[in-house]
């Protein structure tokens, strides 16, 4: 039994939900976004809530249940307060800024990386040591913040590269002397 499944979704009050044959339209203040409905699954507004029920009891339709609502949670919580990832960049020499619609990064390579904000994403440098992903997919935003740390991701011997807000890096001893 899905747990997940059961629980509702108060929709704050500026979010319109849509239904459809596949798939549910939900408008905020900050966009829309559009989820997919699965085979066995319905949603229903009644009262300000979103409630999803499902056909059948079995397993391939009890997980789905819980996958559409966790997905439907997403999108309200992007339509009204939008989702953010932060990164952040350690090394002598590393450095971010932006330029125009790029993200220019020094990173110890021999040239500059340049990473272009896609449609929907809006990346921020706080300092030169900061960046700020945010947007109102959640999986989109956690896609481009997983890009930027793959152009450098964080070494564990001197913990230098890209590396999230909240990550810890294990570090290593390294070499020690002959004897």
């Amino acid at each position: 039994m899905s747990r997940v499944g059961k629980s509702i979704i108060k929709l704050p009050a500026k979010v319109e939900v849509k239904t459809e044959a596949e798939a549910l339209t939900i408008k905020g203040p900050l966009g829309e976004l559009k989820t997919p409905l699965y085979e066995g699954v319905s949603a229903n507004v009644e009262n300000g809530e979103l409630v999803f029920t499902r056909k059948s009891e079995d397993q391939k339709t009890v997980a789905l249940h819980g996958l559409v609502r966790s997905l439907a949670m997403n999108c309200v919580k992007g339509v009204t307060t939008g989702w953010e990832k932060n990164l952040e960049i350690t090394g002598v020499g590393y450095r971010a800024q932006k330029r125009g619609k790029d993200l220019v990064m020094a990173l110890g390579y021999s040239h500059e990386v340049v990473f272009p904000e896609p449609n929907g994403i809006k990346i921020d440098v706080a300092d030169q040591l900061k960046i700020k992903v945010s947007g109102i997919d959640r999986q989109l935003v956690g896609q481009v913040a997983a890009d930027i740390r793959s152009k450098r991701p964080p070494e564990p011997y001197k913990g230098k590269g890209i590396k999230y807000a909240n990550e810890y890096i294990r570090r290593k001893a390294g070499k020690t002397g002959k004897k």
